[in-house]
């Protein structure tokens, strides 16, 4: 899709109460009013969802999963719904992107604000094909406490929530609580019981929270099958020898610059290449492969 015009991805529209989407009206407090920020119609919000959340500061493992579930759940047809923070959900926004699928990012700010900076691009890019939505008007800045008060948006807006990590006193289990109360469906990943990241998963779980062990598991409930997952695509040999470095575990660009013998300069240039085609993802420096390539 070519990039759209900087003034059309910025507009914004909005939505009253009795305009909005019907299972986000069937919510306890529901909005007054949405705030649209996109090139997708306001009938979007209504399409079959999930809302994809968990740790801003996530595993490699974490976003790597995240991604994947965007990628796979918006190659089936669904809409992915997260909150546009680090983490986890930057990566399951990433993910409904490579699949050229739709994704709401819903903010805990006033609608003409990107937030957090730093998903000023990625904002721009889900403007392109889905929406950025906002209950608070322009001009409203963000704050704590708006941040929790949006995740019921994030639940309301799907007919199931899917937690990757959380700690035990993340925002995603606000989310978790609140698709919960909505009598919604929710999904965790289960994870290592020695880390903190999965302490808030491994407790939804312990409540009777749905494990979550592949893609499949949120498919069947809308009565969609896996999309045929796409072929590794074919790369160069200095990104088949990052990879096959990175098939070994999590790697740094510089343990990659010594593994392969390459220089620094190359490994970091292949490095982002690689994660720009969903081959890799990054956290706190380290870099894990994605997918493994055939041989």
């Amino acid at each position: 899709m070519s990039a759209a015009p900087a003034e059309a991805t910025r507009a914004f529209r909005r939505l009253r109460r009795h305009d909005l989407p019907e299972l986000l009206r069937q919510i306890h407090d529901p909005p007054r009013a949405l705030f649209l920020r996109g090139l997708a119609p306001a009938e979007v919000l209504a399409k079959p969802a999930v809302a994809v959340v968990g740790a801003r500061a996530c595993s490699p493992y974490g976003a790597q999963v995240a991604r994947m579930l965007g990628r796979e759940l918006a190659a089936a047809g669904l809409v992915v719904v997260s909150g546009l923070a680090r983490g986890v959900d930057g990566e399951a926004h990433r993910g409904a992107l490579e699949a050229t699928g739709l994704t709401v990012a819903v903010l805990g700010c006033g609608i003409d604000r990107d937030y957090p900076a730093a998903h000023a691009e990625l904002a721009r890019r889900i403007c392109e094909r889905g929406l950025v939505v906002s209950e608070y008007e322009p001009g409203v800045e963000p704050a704590p406490w708006r941040f929790p008060a949006r995740n019921r948006i994030i639940a309301g807006l799907a007919a199931v929530t899917v937690i990757v990590e959380a700690r035990e006193r993340s925002g995603a289990l606000i989310t978790a609580d609140f698709a919960l109360e909505g009598g919604r469906e929710v999904f965790a990943v289960p994870g290592e019981i020695t880390g903190s990241l999965a302490n808030g998963t491994n407790r939804l779980l312990r409540q009777g929270a749905t494990p979550l062990t592949s893609t499949e598991d949120v498919l069947e409930l809308f009565g969609l099958a896996a999309s045929q997952r796409p072929r590794t695509p074919a790369v160069g040999p200095t990104a088949a020898a990052v990879l096959e470095h990175l098939a070994d575990g999590a790697a740094s660009a510089d343990e990659l610059a010594r593994a392969t013998g390459l220089e620094p300069g190359p490994v970091a240039a292949t490095l982002m290449e690689l994660e720009l085609a969903g081959l890799t993802v990054e956290a706190d420096g380290r870099y894990r492969g994605v997918v493994r390539l055939d041989h």
